[in-house]
């Protein structure tokens, strides 16, 4: 992998990473861009303890721009008559093409003292998804977020990283470029408060055992929601699933976050995950449209305590939970944290069992 790091016209950083040595990356970014203002402010609520971000500047970001327009797309050379300085397609990424891209996002939810956002392009092929790379695109991808988790946690405003993907209109996805986010928390996110709160908890009450640990293999001694079961990784459709079909994926190894893996399991994820995203397309048939999802990546947050009993791994889950159907967060989820799922857990797995690559 190699890693060029650049500066587009505002002032933000963008990195390039190149599976080749030999490239060099010397774009420049023509377009005349006013440096970024924000105003993202991190608020507490009291009655709960969560963090919320006020960020009024994301209200003007880009929204479903034509294909011809993607922000996200490589920049196109100037037509023939045309000044060489000038870009059919001035984009996000100066390049004519690329292999991933990260850079600070425009219109950032955390900026500053406040964290920061950071775009992830997976690949230059606007119609393609993340199921389509190759194994060694997937990998290159899973440098990169390795890379970013190493720098951000270098941040003294940063407690946590979170890399992620939505995907699909449905989830609200307003880029059709296939993309992801990495957020760089200044606090420790609600979700894994809680978690560190049961791990606790389990630890105490069962004289020292690991609670990740536990719940991995308590699943895999069940069996009946196993999804696939690989030499390094573990991926099961978790007892009391949130979603219609949501999928946790787990090294076998525990480790607190991506840079504690070791190369067997880097190099066997990207077989496993590509084979994960492409069963969810294929769980409602072959007349559907593309499955939407979120894929979040959960990594132990920095300068914690518990921070070793920590265990990475990625939850992955479709809001779809019948052919044309969606599951709203209705009154019971959304008013009061309370999921009601209409897919047993076990016939989930057993769909995404029979739709395994032949």
């Amino acid at each position: 992998m190699k890693k060029t790091s650049v500066r587009l016209a505002d002032g933000r950083e963008l990195i390039y990473y190149d599976s080749r040595d030999d490239l060099v990356r010397s774009e420049e970014d023509p377009r005349p861009l006013e440096p970024v203002a924000t105003s993202s402010e991190i608020r507490v609520d009291r009655l709960l303890g969560d963090s919320v971000a006020i960020a009024s500047h994301r209200q003007t970001r880009t929204y479903h721009p034509p294909a011809d327009a993607c922000p996200l797309c490589p920049s196109l050379p100037s037509a023939p008559g045309e000044s060489g300085s000038r870009c059919a397609r001035r984009s996000e990424i100066p390049a004519t093409d690329y292999d991933v891209v990260v850079f600070e996002n425009r219109f950032p939810s955390l900026a500053g003292d406040s964290g920061r956002c950071e775009v992830v392009c997976f690949t230059a092929d606007h119609d393609a998804s993340f199921a389509d790379l190759t194994e060694q695109q997937a990998a290159l991808v899973l440098d990169a977020w390795t890379d970013r988790t190493a720098e951000l946690a270098e941040l003294p405003a940063v407690r946590q990283v979170f890399c992620f993907e939505n995907r699909g209109a449905e989830i609200g996805v307003t880029l059709g470029h296939p993309h992801g986010q990495i957020y760089a928390y200044p606090f420790v996110t609600p979700r894994t408060a809680r978690m560190l709160e049961s791990l606790a908890a389990h630890r105490e009450r069962t004289a020292g055992r690991n609670l990740f640990d536990d719940v991995v293999a308590d699943e895999v001694a069940d069996g009946r929601r196993i999804v696939v079961d690989a030499e390094h990784w573990t991926a099961f459709v978790p007892y009391a699933a949130h979603w219609p079909y949501e999928v946790h994926l787990y090294p076998k190894r525990r480790v607190p976050d991506m840079r504690a893996l070791d190369e067997p399991a880097r190099a066997e994820f990207p077989r496993v995950y590509l084979e994960l995203l492409r069963r969810f397309d294929r769980i409602f048939g072959p007349d559907e449209p593309p499955t939407p999802y979120i894929s979040a990546w959960h990594q132990a947050p920095f300068r914690t305590p518990d921070r070793a009993d920590f265990a990475l791994h990625l939850e992955l889950f479709t809001i779809r939970r019948t052919s044309g159907k969606l599951k709203f967060l209705a009154g019971s989820e959304s008013g009061m944290n309370v999921f009601i799922n209409d897919v047993p857990p076990e016939d989930a797995a057993q769909r995404l069992r029979e739709v395994a690559s032949t």
